[in-house]
């Protein structure tokens, strides 16, 4: 068994982190595993949702520090966290989180960088990197856009541990749910994203990515150019003759609720 695990049914690829020995640690091989998920994600016209997710009670416990302090590897292939967060935000696909337990340092940052997250109520989070001696580096990069600097000052510098109705309040992630609603709330956040034309989608989560970083003049002319095009294309008017219609439009899917 690998320590990623997929599952593709009704348009959704699930990617499990299935590591519970070492607590989903972000090891050399579990890096390699997940770059590896979300290519096949970005690859598959099939594919419209991925959910990523975790088995044990911990989401992510961060770097995996027994190799962080052994001899380096002489692999041929290694996968930075940055990496993953990179293959993340510039997928075309939506990537949401289902965070069944504690998010802890880089795995913090993996819940961050999803485009939309939902945390179970009794999972802890922090950024602990100051208390081994390091810093929240790389995953800041993710982090500082959804926070206010105050809160981020705070919990880079304290390392101390917070609830998840703390981190929603941040911004790190969207919503928190009793375990028992988890997977209602991410089967109607599927749900919403699958009602979505997929290469509009795709555009709309670029906008988040790319916008923030932009002059304002420049802005407007970009997405003036993306809005040209998306109001051009055959899924628009397929998109706009199935409102006035009042049908679902070709591309909808729906998966069934518990």
């Amino acid at each position: 068994m690998g320590l990623v695990e997929t599952d593709l049914a009704n348009g959704v690829m699930t990617i499990t982190l299935s590591d519970e020995e070492r607590r989903n640690a972000l090891s050399r091989q579990l890096l390699i595993e997940l770059v590896d998920a979300i290519d096949v994600a970005d690859r598959d016209p099939e594919i419209r949702v991925a959910v990523l997710t975790n088995k044990g009670h911990v989401f992510c416990a961060g770097a995996n520090l027994a190799e962080r302090t052994s001899a380096p590897s002489s692999d041929a292939r290694t996968v930075e966290i940055s990496e993953v967060f990179q293959r993340i935000r510039h997928s075309p696909k939506p990537f949401v989180g289902r965070l069944a337990g504690h998010c802890v340092a880089g795995g913090v940052g993996l819940a961050a960088v999803m485009d939309i997250s939902v945390a179970i109520e009794t999972a802890m989070f922090g950024f602990t990197e100051v208390r081994v001696g390091v810093a929240p580096a790389m995953i800041s990069v993710v982090c500082l856009p959804k926070m206010r600097l105050a809160d981020a000052q705070a919990a880079f510098l304290r390392g101390n541990r917070f609830g998840a109705t703390e981190a929603a309040r941040m911004g790190l992630i969207n919503e928190v749910v009793a375990a028992e609603d988890l997977d209602r709330e991410v089967t109607s956040i599927i749900n919403d994203l699958l009602a979505g034309e997929p290469k509009a989608i795709a555009a709309a989560k670029q906008l988040t990515v790319v916008v923030p970083s932009m002059p304002v003049d420049d802005a407007f002319a970009w997405t003036t150019g993306v809005s040209t095009g998306l109001f051009s294309s055959d899924e628009a008017k397929e998109g706009m003759t199935a409102f006035l219609e009042k049908r679902p439009a070709a591309w909808v899917r729906r998966i069934p609720s518990d």
